[in-house]
């Protein structure tokens, strides 16, 4: 199971298992837990444990992959080859044969929490794709695969080794790519929904960063209607879905 990935939550790992371009997947959990999945699904590899014997494998798969244990929800998880990482080309690729998409692009954007819950939000509203600037196991870890709720089985996460340079192309595409900052002037723009459309969003301690900056046509400020002056992103990303993404 070394070169495989782990998958917890019962969403996530319900979705994983209908998905087709999964492989070599294996569920793991009690004799409860198998009954409760196994609703609606065709028959899948498994194998059963008491639920002390369960947690202790677990934490050893989840420590075997450079991950941080805590006790796995609803007594299950699931082990699978991991889906093909996709690289940027391949947006750009879909772009050029006249394809409409929904992009989003998070920049310095890693806590877990917020990066899974974003995901999740994405899947709602038909994003095609989440573009990011780190490098490493973002969206790989057990807990960001719980939080996005089997999103990661429908939106690549598509890590660009140079994210100015890749927003830069996406605008000579024709793609409208717009950032959020508090910081921006400009307090609205109207969605272009005839066109592709890339939202980017910065982390919460440092926001949209100097390089991005510099490369975006249109900064918009998500504007205040309170004494609160900023939003958790993975709020104001649901919020700038609900505008641009929604029909």
């Amino acid at each position: 199971m070394s070169d495989s990935e782990i998958i917890i939550g019962i969403h996530s790992i319900r979705e994983a298992l209908k998905n087709p371009r999964r492989s070599e997947s294996k569920f793991f959990g009690t004799s409860d837990a198998y009954n409760e999945m196994k609703k609606n699904l065709p028959a899948f590899e498994h194998d059963l444990f008491k639920q002390g014997d369960l947690q202790n494998l677990a934490k050893k798969e989840v420590e075997k992959r450079g991950f941080q244990f805590s006790r796995i929800p609803s007594n299950c998880f699931l082990t699978t080859k991991p889906l093909e990482d996709l690289d940027v080309s391949w947006v750009f690729r879909k772009i050029e044969k006249g394809e409409v998409l929904k992009l989003l692009c998070l920049d310095q954007v890693t806590d877990v929490h917020n990066g899974g819950a974003i995901l999740r939000t994405a899947a709602f509203y038909g994003v095609d794709a989440v573009l990011i600037s780190q490098k490493g196991k973002f969206g790989k870890s057990p807990s960001f695969m719980r939080i996005a709720s089997g999103a990661c089985e429908h939106i690549p996460i598509i890590n660009c080794g140079s994210l100015p340079k890749a927003l830069n192309k996406l605008g000579t595409l024709g793609v409208s790519v717009i950032g959020f900052s508090e910081h921006a002037e400009e307090k609205s723009v109207s969605p272009e929904k005839e066109k592709s459309q890339c939202l980017v969003l910065g982390s919460e301690d440092r926001g949209l960063s100097h390089a991005v900056m510099r490369i975006l046509t249109q900064k918009v400020q998500l504007e205040p209607q309170g004494p609160i002056k900023s939003l958790n992103v993975s709020v104001a990303a649901a919020v700038v879905m609900e505008k641009f993404f929604s029909h």
